[in-house]
């Protein structure tokens, strides 16, 4: 397994929100972000950038983004992409993942994932793993990027 670690300064919603944006150049089908951190470390926020900038790259207009807390689930239809949002936070057990569409978002689409120290098993070992954490009066995102196959994480560029 190969790896590429970084980590960017988010002084502020604005720069999280850019960050993921950033991430939406990156992805296609098949691949799997994972966001972690304490309650109200900015997953949700960075996700809303990562979404809103496929869309963009779809010449879509970008949507709301919920937190799916509640639904566990969000799909999101951007053009040739989807992306499935899932929050794991509240999962139980992991027999509930299939019944959620884990494997079919793995399998087609882009697959965004909250609270992922839940389900790790699940989890493909290729992907790129985003640790939200308090950094001062900001945050920080440490990136780290798994790959065995081809497939190059330019998270530099990200950053």
């Amino acid at each position: 397994m190969t790896g590429a670690e970084t980590s960017v300064d988010l002084p502020d919603a604005a720069a999280t929100l850019a960050l993921g944006r950033r991430l939406a150049a990156l992805v296609g089908p098949g691949d799997v972000i994972t966001l972690s951190g304490e309650l109200g470390a900015g997953k949700t926020t960075l996700a809303r950038g990562l979404i809103s900038g496929l869309a963009a790259r779809a010449g879509l207009k970008p949507e709301e983004v919920p937190s799916p807390s509640f639904p566990i689930v969000e799909t999101y239809e951007l053009g040739p992409l989807t992306l499935w949002h899932f929050d794991f936070y509240r999962i139980e057990e992991e027999k509930e993942l299939e019944e959620l569409g884990l494997s079919q978002a793995l399998a087609s689409g882009v697959t965004l994932v909250e609270w992922p120290e839940r389900v790790w098993a699940a989890l493909p070992e290729e992907r790129l793993d985003i640790r939200l954490e308090w950094a001062g009066d900001g945050r920080r995102a440490l990136l780290a990027a798994h790959t065995r196959s081809g497939h190059v994480w330019r998270i530099e560029e990200a950053s």
